[in-house]
């Protein structure tokens, strides 16, 4: 059974590995890149934190291997599951999705990106339409997930309580923040 200690220790631990990334060559020093030949899909990440929490151990190299055409029907209900043991009072989340509907979104791991219109990962009206570096996507996904419908459900697993980026995002690209 999965508990709630180790979600949050998966969050805990994926929000580390996201901030404590950085690179250490100039551009000048960049490799010439060969992009001749066969390729194949190592690992899919749209949405952070969801493969790591939903996808099973002995099932990740399945799901990072799946077309998004396939995967909601592919691991739908592996993700029901999973989302009815962590929320056993699970009915419906902020979006409105009961657990077969919701589990079927998150299960098509892909960053949707809008073209036109509000880029969010969830703002309170606008639902993955992309996502910027100011989104906390943790505590949207804490939130579809624990919240209920109208997300005041369990507070105090709703958010990771990490409010901002430790450091400031710069101005110009590529936006991210210098390493310290």
């Amino acid at each position: 059974m999965f508990s709630i200690n180790k979600f949050f220790t998966l969050i805990l631990l994926l929000s580390v590995s996201l901030f404590l990334t950085s690179c250490d060559k100039d551009e000048d020093d960049m490799p010439t890149v060969d992009f001749s030949g066969t390729f194949s899909q190592a690992d899919q990440m749209g949405r952070p934190a969801v493969n790591t929490v939903f996808v099973p151990s002995d099932r990740k190299d399945d799901f990072n291997t799946t077309t998004p055409a396939e995967m909601g029907g592919a691991f739908s209900s592996i993700f029901e599951t999973t989302l009815t043991t962590l929320n056993p009072g699970y009915t419906t989340n902020a979006l409105g999705l009961d657990a077969p509907t919701f589990s079927s979104v998150l299960a098509t791991d892909i960053l949707t990106v809008s073209t036109s219109g509000v880029t969010t990962f969830f703002d309170g009206t606008n639902v993955l339409t992309g996502r910027t570096l100011t989104d906390d996507v943790i505590d949207v996904e804490l939130l579809l997930i624990f919240g209920g419908p109208d997300g005041s459900a369990n507070a105090g697993l709703t958010s990771d309580n990490v409010s901002s980026n430790d450091k400031a995002f710069e101005s110009g690209f590529p936006y991210l923040a210098t390493p310290w």
